[in-house]
């Protein structure tokens, strides 16, 4: 399943946290943890439509439609709303690689850029696919798509547009 900029999902769609997915993000964590790592249990995951909405209309009062569009989707765009999507955050609540955060935020952000695929995540809004994917670099930003797709993604560092071969960009209005 996929929601961007070109696929949205119903705003009745509300599966809450994939199982699977809530697992491994939790295996995850416990790894990176174990060695140290600057993350936190506390994260961000499924989000409704409704609850989608309300962030994006308030990025949209402070910031303009047209930037925040480059940083937030709009409510049934979101891949929070698949439950397939985490936004991990250091000890601080600072989300993981964001900018001015900490070296030790930012050693974590590069762990979980070289390790996520072999929970089946990937970094879904990586420097350099901005025009692919439609938003700018979130490096706390994890999708669930699987041990072994997330395995070809990683080694081909591709978007999952790429591996699916469908459009992302902008929206279509």
């Amino acid at each position: 399943m996929l929601a961007n900029k070109k696929y949205p999902v119903p705003a009745t769609f509300a599966p809450g946290e994939d199982p699977t997915a809530l697992a491994a993000v939790n295996q995850l964590i416990t790894d990176a943890q174990a060695q140290a790592l600057d993350i936190s249990s506390n994260l961000s995951a499924f989000r409704s439509y409704e609850d989608q909405e309300t962030l994006y209309n308030n990025y949209v009062a402070q910031f303009g439609q047209e930037q925040a569009d480059t940083f937030a989707a709009r409510p049934g765009y979101s891949e929070h709303q698949l439950g397939l999507a985490f936004d991990l955050l250091d000890n601080a609540g600072v989300l993981l690689g964001s900018e001015g955060s900490s070296e030790t935020n930012q050693q974590a952000a590069k762990w979980l850029e070289e390790n996520a695929h072999k929970y089946g995540f990937i970094v879904r809004y990586k420097a350099g696919f901005e025009e692919k994917t439609g938003y700018q670099a979130e490096a706390w930003h994890i999708r669930y798509v699987g041990p072994e797709v997330a395995s070809e993604i990683y080694s081909k560092n591709i978007t999952l547009e790429e591996y699916l071969n469908v459009e992302g960009g902008t929206y279509n209005n």
